[in-house]
This record gives C-alpha cells, sequence and structure tokens, in this order.
C-alpha cells in the first residue's frame, strides 16, 4: 500500500512539473526528425548516384565513339575538335571521380572537390552555340567527318541519338545537381561536419546555373533579333543592336486621326523602342510573308495615356504620344497614335506602366506591356 501511494505521489509530480516527461518527448522528437533527414538524405545521395552512371554513360559514348577515336585518326583538326567538345573530357574525368566518391560514401568530400570544377560547366556553355555551328559547318564541307559520324550514330549503343542530342547534356545534368545538392542540404543537419561543405557546394552550383541561365537568355535573345529582322521588309530598320532586349510582339488596331476605318497592324515591343509594321501584300512574289515597318518608337519619347478598356476579356484604348521625332524621321512630332482591342481577338492585354527610372528598360520614359492572341 505504501508503495502504491509514493509510485502515485512520484507520477503525480512528474505529471504536474512536466520537466522529466517532456524532455523525453522532446529528445525523441528531435530523434525522429534525424531519422527523418537521414532518411530522406540516404534517397537523394543513392539517386544522385544512379542518375551520375547514366550520365557518364551517355558522356562515355561520345568521349570514346568521337573524341577519342577523332584525335586518332586525325579527321578533325585540333582547333576544330577543341571548339566542337569544349571541355567535355575535363567534364567528364570530374564525373568518374565524383562517382568513385559516392560509391564510397565520402559524400561531403566528393561534393567539396566536384565543387571546384562546376566552372568548367560555364565555360561549356559559354562553348556551345559556336560548337554547334563548328559541327554543321564540319558536316556540310568534310565528307570524311559526316560518313564518320553517321557510322558511329548507328551503333546500338547510342539508341537513335545522334551526337546533337548529346552534346547539350552537361548543361541539362547542371540544372539536376543544383536539385540534388538542394535536397541534401535540407536534410543535412546543420551540426554536421558536411553540412559547411554542402553549403559551399549549393552557391557555387547555383552561381554557375545562374552563369549557364544568362547565357541561354541572351543567346535566345539574339535569335528573336534576328528572326523579327528577317521578317521586316529591306534592311533600312536595323534590330540588331547591342544591347536591345526582345520583349513581345502582338496584332493591333490602328485608330486613325480622320474617322477612316481601322487599320491592323503587326507591333513589335523591344526595351528600347516600339515597332509599327504592316503586312506586305500576300502575293508579293519575295515578301508575301514579310512586313513593311511604318514607324519606329523610341520608348524615352513617348507617353502612353490609358483612353478605356484595358481588360483581359474585352482590351480597350491607349494613346501613345511621341514628343520628339522617330528614329525614321517619319513626321511623327507632336503626333499622337491611338491602338484599340481588335474585334478579331480571342484575347488581348493591354497594359500600360509610367515609369521615369525603369530597372527592366533602363533610363526611358515609360514601359509597355502587349499580348495578343490572334483568333
Amino acid at each position: 500500500m505504501q508503495k502504491e501511494t509514493v509510485y502515485d505521489h512520484y507520477c503525480s509530480e512528474t505529471t504536474m512539473s512536466g520537466s522529466p516527461l517532456l524532455l523525453m518527448a522532446g529528445a525523441d522528437v528531435v530523434e525522429e526528425q534525424r531519422a527523418r533527414w537521414e532518411r530522406k538524405r540516404s534517397r537523394t545521395a543513392k539517386e544522385l548516384l544512379e542518375t551520375e552512371h547514366k550520365y557518364l554513360e551517355q558522356l562515355d559514348l561520345v568521349i570514346t565513339f568521337f573524341v577519342t577515336i577523332l584525335k586518332a585518326k586525325g579527321t578533325l583538326k585540333p582547333a576544330v575538335m577543341e571548339t566542337i567538345f569544349g571541355p567535355l573530357e575535363s567534364i567528364y574525368s570530374a564525373s568518374q571521380v565524383l562517382s568513385l566518391h559516392l560509391e564510397r560514401g565520402n559524400l561531403g568530400l566528393g561534393l567539396e572537390n566536384f565543387c571546384q570544377k562546376l566552372e568548367l560547366y560555364g565555360h561549356y556553355a559559354e562553348n556551345l552555340e559556336q560548337a554547334n555551328k563548328t559541327l554543321k559547318e564540319q558536316l556540310r564541307k568534310n565528307k570524311s567527318f559526316r560518313r564518320f559520324k553517321k557510322l558511329q550514330e548507328t551503333r546500338p549503343q547510342f539508341q537513335g541519338k545522334k551526337l546533337e542530342d548529346l552534346l547539350p547534356l552537361p548543361l541539362q545534368r547542371l540544372q539536376q545537381y543544383k536539385h540534388f545538392l538542394r535536397d541534401l542540404l535540407e536534410n543535412t543537419s546543420p551540426d554536421s561536419a558536411e553540412y559547411q561543405k554542402l553549403t559551399k557546394t549549393v552557391k557555387s552550383a547555383s552561381e554557375v546555373s545562374q552563369w549557364v541561365q544568362d547565357i541561354v537568355r541572351k543567346r535566345e535573345n539574339s535569335l528573336q533579333l534576328l528572326r523579327v529582322q528577317k521578317l521586316l521588309k529591306g534592311r533600312k530598320t536595323q534590330l540588331l543592336t547591342a544591347g536591345r532586349w526582345y520583349i513581345r510582339e502582338g496584332w493591333l488596331l490602328v485608330v486613325p486621326s480622320k474617322g477612316k476605318e481601322l487599320k491592323r497592324r503587326m507591333f513589335f515591343l523591344f526595351s528600347d523602342i516600339f515597332v509599327a509594321t504592316k503586312p506586305c501584300h500576300p502575293l508579293h512574289l519575295l515578301n508575301s510573308n514579310k512586313f513593311a515597318c511604318t514607324a519606329v518608337y523610341p520608348l524615352h519619347q513617348c507617353e502612353v495615356d490609358k483612353v478605356f478598356g484595358h481588360t483581359q476579356s474585352q482590351g480597350g484604348l491607349l494613346s501613345v504620344s511621341i514628343l520628339g521625332s522617330s528614329i525614321r524621321g517619319s513626321g511623327l512630332q507632336s503626333k499622337s497614335l491611338a491602338v484599340s482591342a481588335a474585334a478579331g481577338l480571342r484575347r488581348q492585354v493591354v497594359t500600360m506602366v509610367n515609369a521615369k527610372s525603369s530597372s527592366f528598360l533602363g533610363d526611358v520614359g515609360c514601359l509597355f506591356s502587349l499580348w495578343c492572341v490572334p483568333s
């Protein structure tokens, strides 16, 4: 009876104070969280190793059946080889070393060493556009290389893939590295010896990834500028200017100053200019699919006024006033251009943002944002 009283008294006190029971519960929660982290971390490390093996297998196709044999045969000059394949051999070697560390369970050391090799991916991205151009040129001019490439790609190891499909692999793998590394960091205890190494590696991967994204973005912008330039009739309007960024394009209706019919025009918006064009005659032998430039409006000389509307369903009317003369000197001084919603559009959004200094467009007077989807 006395034992029960003492036991009951002890349980009552521990329940009221909460200290021993709460400490035990807290310790269990911490251990459970650490166990979850470790399980997720192990799964991520395993997936990283498995995908690294597949990545190496694909790189090995290029190194073994192209780089090594081409060097031995001398089919391509060394300078041409360097242009086409860039630092691919160094990237392959770095991945081999990383794979060995992962197989041995040396995750922290392996990633720390690999971190020093990530810049190779940035240099590879810078070279890729020229690599593709040189590859196409060699396929056109070098008959021996053309035959060699075709023969190698018929090997069963390639499984129908071409050299052009394999060259972008390092840039695709870089994005995968970034996600794997972040997952590993999120599931590693801050008290762990590997946490600081992972933090450094994640930072390096993010910086190189941003470097590559900037390269890709600039390349895509150059292609857009070139595409629009080819759409314009003649060579009077030069769009290929350093620092110019393509934003978007769309069909709009122009409201004439005198009550005539609305005129359907194609507009191209860039970071510094707003280009108005009209389609060439559909029966023209050379320019049936092109546009004739009617005006170029410098954004820093424009003022935009909302007249009405601008809803997603019905569009609206805005007025673009040219404060100075246009680049082409088309007599646009003190005139205004009114752009209305086109009845034949399924959806049209016209928005205007007044900004005397815009971080996106630089030091310009205003920012246009146009989006048109033809019916």
